[in-house]
């Protein structure tokens, strides 16, 4: 069994610019997201809060999962979110404590 792997979704605000991502390392993904670390969209559109995240015990189903996500209309990303999180809180303090 590999270790647990995330799919995650960012968002800039509520119900702003969304970005979906996988990794093997939640915090330290998210974190450097939040400091500007990871150059491209993320950081050009201050996408920085973590509102959703699904653990996977292998890669590969977290890979699959990001890519079905991916295809999904706008609308059922935001819904996604809203059933676990409908305040869209960050939850990176959450993870990272």
């Amino acid at each position: 069994m590999e270790k647990s792997s995330y799919v995650y979704i960012l968002a800039s605000r509520p119900y702003g610019t969304l970005y979906i991502g996988v990794t093997a390392n939640l915090v330290q993904r998210v974190w450097q997201h939040k400091e500007g670390f990871i150059a491209g969209f993320t950081k050009k559109y201050k996408v920085r809060q973590l509102v959703w995240y699904e653990a996977h015990s292998e890669i590969i189903s977290a890979i699959t999962r990001e890519k079905q996500i991916k295809e999904w209309p706008r609308d059922w990303k935001i819904n996604l979110i809203q059933t676990t999180n409908p305040a869209w809180h960050d939850l990176y303090p959450t993870i990272a404590a």
